[in-house]
C-alpha cells in the first residue's frame, strides 16, 4: 500500500527487497485513492517496474500479506497488514498532531484511532523500532500489544553497514578528497530548515565559496510531492548553478548524510539519521513548544546546538560535536543490525510460509546522483 512517496520510499527501498529470490511470492503495489492524493505517488511507484492495481481492484482482493508504512486506509486492507513507520521510529516527535493543530491532546503515535476500526485491529504485525513503543502501544492501545514485534530499524541498519562505502559515495557526488561536505537537512512543513529559512543553501554557498567545501541539499519527500518537482527545481535554479547538490527524493538521501562532514538540520527524521551515525549536527531551526520529551527530536536537540543566524556559519558548524551519537542511536533502535531477518520472519510467518534457506541481508544503500544542472 503506497498512499505517498514517504510511504512508498520505505516499503521499495528496505522492505520489499526482502522477499527477492523467491518464485513463491508475486508481489504487485497499489496507490490508495480515498480522497488524500499526493502528486507524484503513482509516477514513482510506476518507475518501479512492478504491476501497479488499482485501488479499487485491490480492496476487492483477498491479499496473503499486506505491507503498509502509514496509517492512511488500513481498514480497508484484505490480507495479514504488517504495519511499519517510513520515518525513523512509530513515535511522533512532535508534541500536537500536524492535522489537529494545539487545540488537540499531546500525543505520542500508535494511537488507537489509527489503529482500531470499530472495535477492530487493523494491523495483523505492528513492527516496532524499540522496546520503549511496546510501553507506548501498552498505554496507547492494549489490545493491540499482542500484534507488536520489536525489529529494529532497517533504514538505520542499513546506514550502519554502508558506512565502509563513504569514499565511493563522495566519489559519486563528485567530492574531491580536501573537501567537506555540508549537508542540509529539512523536512517539511513552515517550522522546517527549509520552510523557515529558504535562504540558508544560499548562504552557506556564498560563505563557503572556496574550493575546500561543497553544499548538498536534502528535502523530505513531501515537500517534493506538495509543490511538485518543476517548483522546488524552479526555486533552487540559481543554487544548483552555482553548485548546489539537490539530492532527489527516490534514494541517495542516506549515501549523503554518509559522505558528509557537517549536518544542518532540524526536527526531521533525516536529521536523526545523520546524528544517529555520528554526523556533527547543528539545527537551522526547531520547534521548542511541540516537541515531545524523550522523542528522536528531542534527543538530537540535546546534543545539537541551535544556529545562531547573526553569527557566521562556519564557525559554528566546526564547533559542533559528534560524540552523542550512540545515545541517539539507542533510542533510534534496540536492536540495531536484526530488522532485515526480523522483518523477513514477519512477513513470512503471516504469509504462512517456511523462510527462504539463505539469511536475510543488511544491504547498503544505493550511491546519491544529485540534480544536474540544467546547462549540462
Amino acid at each position: 500500500m503506497v498512499p505517498h512517496f514517504a510511504a512508498g520510499t520505505r516499503l521499495i527501498s528496505d522492505i520489499v527487497p526482502l522477499l527477492r529470490n523467491d518464485p513463491r511470492v508475486q508481489v504487485v503495489f497499489s496507490v490508495t485513492d480515498t480522497g488524500r492524493w499526493w502528486h507524484g505517488t503513482e509516477e514513482y511507484v510506476r518507475t518501479q517496474g512492478g504491476i501497479v492495481v488499482p485501488w479499487q481492484q485491490a480492496t476487492q482482493h483477498d491479499f496473503d500479506l499486506v505491507l503498509a508504512a502509514a496509517y492512511n486506509d488500513l481498514d480497508q486492507a484484505r490480507g495479514p497488514l504488517l504495519l511499519i513507520p517510513h520515518g525513523a521510529g512509530n513515535l511522533a516527535s512532535r508534541r500536537f498532531s500536524r492535522h489537529a493543530g494545539r487545540d488537540a491532546l499531546p500525543h505520542t503515535g500508535l494511537s488507537r484511532e489509527s489503529l482500531t476500526r470499530r472495535g477492530k485491529i487493523l494491523p495483523a504485525a505492528i513492527g516496532l523500532t524499540h522496546e520503549d513503543e511496546l510501553a507506548a502501544l501498552r498505554e496507547s492501545c492494549p489490545e493491540a500489544l499482542h500484534t507488536a514485534v520489536v525489529v529494529g530499524d532497517p533504514c538505520l541498519d542499513r546506514m550502519v553497514a554502508s558506512l565502509p562505502m563513504r569514499s565511493r559515495y563522495r566519489e559519486m557526488l563528485g567530492l574531491r578528497e580536501n573537501q567537506r561536505l555540508v549537508t542540509v537537512s529539512s523536512t517539511w512543513a513552515p517550522d522546517s530548515a527549509f520552510g523557515s529559512r529558504f535562504s540558508l543553501c544560499r548562504t552557506l554557498l556564498d560563505e563557503l565559496s572556496d574550493d575546500r567545501y561543497r553544499v548538498a541539499l536534502v528535502l523530505h519527500p513531501n515537500v517534493w510531492e506538495v509543490h511538485g518537482r518543476w517548483q522546488v527545481r524552479a526555486w533552487l535554479h540559481e543554487c544548483i548553478e552555482a553548485g548546489l547538490l539537490v539530492i532527489p527524493p527516490e534514494e541517495g538521501w542516506r549515501a549523503t548524510m554518509i559522505a558528509s562532514d557537517h549536518v544542518v538540520g532540524d526536527h526531521g527524521s533525516t536529521t536523526q539519521y545523520a546524528a544517529a551515525i555520528g554526523k556533527p549536527v547543528v539545527l537551522a531551526s526547531f520547534p521548542e513548544g511541540n516537541v515531545r520529551t524523550g522523542s528522536l527530536a528531542d534527543a538530537v536537540r540535546r546534543c545539537a546546538p541551535l544556529l545562531d543566524r547573526t553569527l557566521p556559519l562556519l564557525p559554528q558548524l566546526t564547533s559542533a560535536g559528534s560524540g552523542n551519537a550512540a545515545r541517539v542511536a539507542a533510542v533510534m533502535s534496540s536492536r540495531p543490525g536484526t530488522a532485515a531477518a526480523a522483518l523477513r520472519t514477519a512477513m513470512y510467518r503471516l504469509m504462512d510460509l517456511p523462510e527462504p534457506g539463505k539469511p536475510a541481508v543488511t544491504a547498503a544503500v544505493p550511491g546519491p546522483v544529485p540534480l544536474r544542472p540544467e546547462h549540462s
